[in-house]
């Protein structure tokens, strides 16, 4: 039997959002040094940098427990789409769009890198986002934070149009052996 491997046990919030029409305000333009790129054939290697650089000082950790053909599954399914927002030649943020359930568009991923936020690209990606979701076709957009992500997070997707549907708590059971910075205001359980 192999021994247990340590982990951080953490109580933490979750909420879940939903947009059930689409935003009638006018779209916020990105800056014109600013495009976004929808990554048609996504490598596993690039979606781990997007995905680890962008979500590491959010503890987004689960997708760091994947196996290079789970992501692999993942990023060639039809109803999965990755979009990166590129600035002056690199990536500043991206975003994921899930549709496998085929009922609601999902915003499962979406954030800035860290040199990019507090820049002013949030509102407008955000809507870019929004905007690509809708354009899947379905009823709703949903999408959900917690309180280890940026503490703009929740704000700005209700700015954007989502409503709260519900918050749960939930214990996360985060592996030491990823090396994650634990943020100092999400309890420790046991």
């Amino acid at each position: 039997m192999l021994p247990a491997k340590p982990i951080a046990r953490l109580k933490v919030q979750v909420t879940f959002l939903r947009m059930d029409a689409p935003p009638t305000s006018p779209t916020p333009a990105l800056p014109g040094d600013v495009r976004v790129e929808r990554v048609r054939h996504c490598s596993v290697p690039f979606y781990r940098f997007l995905y680890d650089t962008v979500g590491a000082p959010w503890l987004w950790w689960m997708r760091r427990l994947a196996s290079d053909a789970e992501l692999a599954g993942l990023l060639c399914h039809p109803a999965v789409s990755v979009h990166v927002l590129m600035r002056d030649g690199e990536p500043a943020g991206f975003y994921e769009l899930d549709h496998r359930a085929g009922q609601t568009a999902n915003l499962s991923y979406f954030g800035l890198m860290p040199w990019a936020i507090g820049t002013g690209l949030g509102a407008a990606f955000l809507r870019h986002a929004v905007d690509a979701a809708w354009h899947i076709g379905l009823p709703a957009v949903t999408v959900n934070t917690c309180n280890a992500d940026h503490p703009r997070a929740l704000p700005s997707y209700l700015a954007a149009g989502f409503r709260k549907l519900r918050a749960v708590e939930e214990v996360w059971p985060v592996p030491l052996s990823l090396g994650m910075a634990i943020p100092p205001h999400l309890p420790r359980l046991g």
